[in-house]
């Protein structure tokens, strides 16, 4: 079903710009302002210059920062800190990391993945399904920065299906007691390591293992939908027949199964007003059963422990979300009473705690659009309740983490997923290889 390309992918040469690890960087959409300052500043050749540069005074259509970033691109091209590889390659990439938020004695992970160029494929299709919707703000900013570089900086993240690890062992073995030739920790001092495999054989192997199955995108949804368009575009230049670069797009394969991939919560922390405590018993006490957790000042930071740890023990069996309110010296869970529970036959998509979440919380707490509109969102449990301990936030409402097979009946039913409901980890760094759409 999916169609995996072996491709030429263009990797820094590491003779011209030094260590990888001052080239590359975290997906664009997760880089704030002072990120980004800090990356173009680290080196002349970071790949930030070309995945998200800055506005300048006087642009213009045809002087700004994708047209800067192409001209860039041919440079770096030119004097060879850029080069295309000779042979056709997948490339295995690993990622080793200790889960951010977890306890400090968390074993450490590693997730097990591939960089492949896949055949692009409408989304109605049944071959590459999306779970997440998209906002058309960022598809205009990616389409740009596409027409102008026609090169992927970055990778779509996607997911298939494979309990037995059949891919991943055919890559593994293809590269068994090679030292990876990229082998540094980055910011995060996650351990990244990618190796280049061409043998043909290895090659067509997994391009077969991969035929019969669907991909899942887990993060990128923006990046493909505007690999879509840029597609379209280019047919429509009159393009001669055949398969060409602009119908693949970059994506990082991951096993739905890997048992290095994390799935974050992102919580919710409202800034409006809300209801007295009183009130939000009355208002949700009908619905759910609510259970509190008074603290002291002394008691605080114990009873913290034991109420995050009550929400995600009870929470593996009914859907249960976490409470605090600005001024008030307890958490409380709040967990779904049965008669309110979606009954067997609800989509996919209702099933979900964030569905609920929004449906029989935020919604009665925060009942407009502009009281929903100014919310914050964290994946960090303990930043959710500083906020509200601090007066950033007027509460603060913690959920479980979706779960993988949960996004996969949501996409496999040809729903969207609301808004912020899943952080996939450990997010694929851009710059470590990139791929040509000419």
């Amino acid at each position: 079903m999916a169609k995996i390309i072996p491709f030429h992918g263009m990797r820094y040469d590491t003779t011209i710009v030094g260590d990888v690890k001052q080239v590359v960087a975290p997906p664009y959409d997760i880089i704030d302002a002072a990120g980004q300052k800090a990356l173009h500043d680290r080196h002349p050749q970071n790949i930030i210059r070309l995945e998200l540069g800055f506005d300048q005074a006087g642009d213009g259509p045809t002087h700004n920062r994708y047209t800067r970033a192409a001209s860039t691109l041919r440079d770096w091209l030119k004097t060879g800190a850029l080069k295309r590889d000779a042979q056709p390659t997948l490339y295995y990439h690993t990622i080793e990391y200790t889960p951010p938020y977890a306890p400090s004695d968390s074993p450490t992970k590693i997730l097990k993945g591939f960089l492949a160029t896949v055949k692009l494929e409408t989304l109605d299709s049944g071959l590459i399904y999306p779970h997440e919707n998209t906002r058309a703000a960022a598809k205009t900013d990616r389409l740009n920065l596409l027409e102008a570089c026609k090169t992927n900086f970055s990778p779509i993240w996607s997911l298939y299906s494979d309990p037995q690890g059949a891919v991943m062992g055919l890559l593994e073995r293809a590269i068994k007691g090679e030292p990876a030739p990229i082998d540094f920790r980055d910011d995060a001092g996650f351990r990244q390591q990618l190796w280049a495999v061409t043998d043909p054989a290895v090659l067509k192997h997994t391009i077969d293992a991969l035929h019969s199955k669907p991909l899942f995108i887990a993060d990128g949804h923006h990046r493909y939908e505007t690999a879509l368009n840029y597609q379209k575009l280019r047919r429509q230049q009159a393009a001669p027949a055949g398969l060409h670069s602009y119908d693949g797009v970059l994506m990082l394969l991951t096993a739905l199964e890997d048992p290095g991939l994390t799935v974050l919560p992102t919580h919710r922390v409202t800034t409006t007003a809300l209801p007295s405590y009183d009130r939000v018993q009355s208002l949700l006490g009908a619905t759910f059963d609510l259970k509190e957790f008074p603290f002291t000042g002394a008691t605080q930071a114990a009873t913290r422990v034991k109420f995050i740890e009550a929400m995600r023990t009870n929470g593996r069996m009914v859907p249960v979300f976490g409470l605090a309110l600005k001024g008030d010296s307890r958490y409380v869970t709040l967990s779904l009473k049965p008669a309110h529970r979606p009954p067997a036959q609800s989509s996919p998509r209702a099933k979900l705690d964030v569905s609920l979440l929004q449906q029989l919380v935020v919604t009665p707490l925060c009942p407009t659009q502009q009281e929903q509109e100014a919310i914050l969102y964290t994946k960090d449990d303990h930043e959710a309740l500083d906020w509200v301990a601090k007066g950033t936030g007027t509460g603060a409402l913690l959920l479980n983490a979706t779960r993988i097979s949960e996004v996969q009946a949501v996409a496999t039913a040809g729903e969207r997923m609301p808004h912020k409901s899943t952080y996939f980890l450990p997010k694929p760094l851009t710059g470590l290889v990139v791929n040509v759409m000419e």
